[in-house]
């Protein structure tokens, strides 16, 4: 009998992140991405859920009561659930910032968690976290290592306390462009720093994690060598051997992503691992054989600690959002995974 869980999800911000700003591709609405999600379908099976951004022009984190409960209708029209939230945390010093850069940083996780909640109480939501990052340049977190690091995780502490008060959980996103969180040795560091096993852990990205083993903002941490041979496999499965192990204990959710090692920024958002389409002939991860390493521990067994996983296209091309093979293509990457290291109730 086929596996059941963990339940598949699509990302709804790759029509978003990247997209709007001069010099970018259009955004692509809200409905639009539910629309994509909802009609791809491989061997009757279809996509479970989607993952949302809290920001316009998807949802807006001022939203009301009223604009919530729309949302939910919508989703729940199309036989989906919610997931995972992003919050809006950038603009300013983020968390590492001056005391206004904080406190404004901490006031979008209050407002995160508060929409967080209303969608849990609303039924459309039964699982997911709120999404976090430093929201801090690699570059200005060098100015002062040590010092920022202490910072962030003092901010990430307040954070976590405002979670817990609406009854949420925080999953920071490593990805190589956020400050103290560009290595997976900071990473490490800065969630035992924070502290807060309970309710606030890592968001793992099989594109992000990858340039992680390659130490692309910190070479000092880098796991591949350099001028690394792609045909031994051997090797990266080491890399994220070692990886996994550090950072496995300390994730609450999962993205499913592929990666050409290489880095991509579009509009606004600064470089960082390039999500590919799950065919592309550059990818250099085994989508289903690595997702295992984030889904079973380091003997085997399955975790089952994440109740759905999702999948992150973003800054994908509008172009190839548009045809209907991508999404089909993507769903049976995620039936691979969920086949290979899911598990029925």
């Amino acid at each position: 009998m086929p596996n059941t869980f963990p339940k598949l999800h699509n990302a709804l911000w790759p029509g978003l992140v990247g997209k709007g700003s001069p010099g970018a591709e259009p955004a692509i609405d809200m409905d639009a991405m539910i629309e994509h999600t909802a009609n791809a379908e491989v061997n009757g099976v279809k996509f479970d859920g989607v993952d949302i951004f809290l920001s316009l022009p998807h949802v807006d984190i001022e939203s009301k009561d009223d604009d919530l409960k729309r949302w939910a209708e919508k989703v729940t029209a199309k036989n989906l659930k919610i997931g995972s939230v992003v919050a809006p945390v950038w603009g300013g010093g983020g968390a590492m910032g001056n005391e206004a850069d904080r406190k404004n940083y901490l006031k979008m996780i209050h407002k995160a968690v508060h929409i967080a909640e209303k969608l849990r109480r609303l039924g459309v939501r039964p699982y997911g976290v709120v999404r976090i990052d430093s929201a801090s340049s690699p570059a200005d977190w060098l100015k002062d290592p040590e010092g920022n690091q202490k910072l962030i995780a003092e901010t990430f502490r307040k954070a976590a306390d405002m979670a817990a008060g609406h009854g949420e959980r925080l999953a920071a996103e490593g990805e190589i462009c956020w400050g103290g969180m560009h290595s997976w040795k900071r990473m490490v560091q800065l969630l035992e720093l924070t502290d807060r096993p309970g309710t606030l852990g890592f968001q793992a990205d099989m594109a992000h994690t990858l340039l992680y083993t390659l130490g692309y903002n910190a070479p000092e941490d880098r796991l591949l060598p350099e001028g690394y041979d792609w045909k031994d496999a051997a090797q990266l499965d080491e890399a994220l051997a070692t990886l996994t192990a550090a950072l496995r204990p300390w994730a609450i959710d999962f993205h499913v992503a592929q990666n050409d090692a290489t880095v991509k920024g579009s509009g606004s958002h600064d470089k960082t691992g390039r999500h590919c389409l799950p065919k592309d002939p550059n990818g250099k991860l085994d989508i289903a054989h690595h997702a295992g390493f984030w889904m079973r521990d380091s003997y085997g067994n399955l975790t089952k600690k994440y109740q759905h996983i999702c999948w992150d296209g973003c800054m994908f091309p509008n172009d190839a959002m548009s045809k209907p093979q991508t999404w089909n293509d993507i769903l049976a990457a995620m039936i691979a995974v969920r086949d290979a290291h899911g598990w029925s109730a």
